[in-house]
């Protein structure tokens, strides 16, 4: 069992290269990539059940020290994560094969695919590895593969998104590696454990290069997760990418950005060198700045899916907000956010795919009467976007009891005042896309309710995804129990 994670981080990297060998049909292309996620899920959940059977593990490629070597480290949270991004890649995968087939030209599926499975290998390869360079070389694979996914419809405006973002991102991986190189001066090493052994013995003694450290790192993930106000680059990037993949960038990659922060705040420096350094209060103002003016921008938007990208803006603030506590429940808060946000965002993004798929509009004045035409489609859409406002039963509303018990217990009445009023401008841009909807009459088609002209692929994931946001706002603690047992590893 212990090279489970290895297998897992291996599959999506040699299907990569097996992809384009495969004969030029895509009903053969559909069918092995099937396979291969049918296979890493069930991979990834045998690892999540042996690690709650067993407890974490560590694995080290070659019987090397872990100090000059390769290891990962599976913790339960790690792999809850992993079979979490597994699953919903899955779901998305499925629904891109009828979608990417009103994207993108035919010969041009084996690309496509192709990336998204070193996407997936570079994705897994930064939740295992326990090594703060490797770290940034799945990173750096990570940047260059959403670059390639962003600019893959050959079209003006993904090539302007694309290179924005390329550009961004390399601005964030220069900054990234600068902190890096502060951190290796003062600790001469690169295992994660072993950098947090040193730091917690000599920080008194460089102080000014633990900060720049940080900054660095902080800055550099701030970029690449689209922290406001380093955001600028998502909303193009997320809007004029095919539907699959605005789904993964804006629900599952820039959370890994975040999931590598999460690791370096509180395993490699720790909450109390942290708070020394006073990093949580920028963190904690910038999360705020994120979730009101994501919101506000998102206000302003005509496009359906740039709106869904600048809300994934304030979103990201309310997962920051959480990080930037310091406390178990804080880290907890924002935790179950990453989870959450994922799935409601997902379904947001499928649904807005599915309806360009099916009436080739995107322009937010031309939805009315649009839920009587595609009911599965819009009755998705607003349950993840009630989701998002926080109305109850829904797993964004369990996020935001979280957060305010989190606020509450460290005493920050000000910070839940902003998560109020976030929610209210939610409200703002989400509710006349449902009453329109549902409620204003197309001008060209008197409403009937009509069955959604969408293939079963395209549906069965999405309304998977809607039970599971349902089913994570009613029982909860199917998520925070895991991220409970896995707290003592970050504290």
């Amino acid at each position: 069992m212990k090279q489970l994670p290895v297998l897992i981080v291996l599959l999506p990297l040699f299907s990569a290269l097996m992809i384009p060998l495969i004969p030029k049909r895509k009903n053969i292309l559909f069918g092995f990539v099937s396979v291969i996620f049918s296979t890493l899920l069930i991979l990834t959940i045998l690892s999540y059940l042996n690690v709650l059977s067993y407890g974490s593990f560590r694995y080290v490629f070659g019987n090397y020290l872990a100090m000059v070597g390769i290891e990962f480290l599976i913790d339960p949270l790690i792999a809850l994560l992993v079979m979490f991004v597994s699953g919903l890649s899955f779901l998305i995968v499925i629904y891109s094969f009828s979608d990417i087939q009103h994207e993108l030209k035919e010969h041009q599926y084996a690309y496509y695919y192709s990336l998204i499975m070193l996407l997936m290998f570079s994705m897994l390869g930064m939740l295992y590895t326990n090594d703060i360079f490797n770290t940034y070389v799945f990173m750096e694979i990570l940047s260059i593969v959403s670059t390639a996914i962003i600019s893959i419809k050959h079209k003006r405006s993904n090539f302007l998104a694309s290179f924005r973002y390329l550009m961004l991102s390399s601005i964030g991986s220069l900054t990234i590696l600068m902190g890096l190189a502060f951190l290796y001066m003062v600790t001469g090493q690169l295992n994660m454990d072993s950098m947090a052994y040193v730091i917690s013995n000599v920080w008194t003694l460089y102080p000014t290069n633990l900060v720049l450290a940080i900054g660095f790192i902080l800055i550099g993930l701030a970029i690449k997760s689209a922290m406001f106000p380093l955001h600028i680059w998502l909303p193009d990037a997320h809007s004029s990418a095919p539907s699959p993949s605005s789904a993964f960038l804006s629900s599952i990659v820039v959370k890994i950005y975040i999931v590598v922060l999460i690791k370096v705040i509180y395993r490699i420096f720790g909450v109390d060198i942290i708070s020394s350094l006073r990093i949580d209060d920028f963190i904690l103002v910038m999360a705020s700045f994120g979730m009101i003016f994501g919101s506000i921008f998102a206000i302003g938007q005509k496009d359906i899916k740039r709106l869904l990208a600048y809300s994934s803006v304030a979103q990201i603030g309310y997962i920051f907000l959480g990080v930037g506590l310091l406390t178990p429940v804080g880290l907890a808060a924002g935790l179950f956010h990453i989870f959450s946000h994922a799935l409601m965002k997902s379904a947001l993004f499928m649904s807005a795919g599915s309806i360009i798929y099916s009436t080739n509009k995107r322009k937010l004045i031309d939805l009315d009467g649009i839920g009587f035409k595609m009911p599965i489609t819009l009755i998705t859409f607003s349950i993840a976007a009630l989701g998002m406002i926080g109305i109850p039963g829904i797993s964004g509303f369990m996020s935001k009891i979280y957060l305010g018990l989190a606020l509450i217990s460290d005493k920050h009445p000000l910070f839940l005042s902003l998560i109020l009023l976030s929610s209210f401008l939610n409200a703002i841009y989400y509710m006349p896309i449902l009453i329109s909807s549902f409620l204003k009459e197309d001008v060209l088609i008197k409403n009937s309710l009509q069955k959604d002209p969408l293939p079963l692929t395209m549906i069965i994931p999405m309304v998977i995804i809607t039970l599971s946001v349902l089913l994570i706002g009613l029982y909860p603690q199917i998520i925070m129990d895991v991220i409970e047992l896995a707290l003592p590893y970050y504290f």
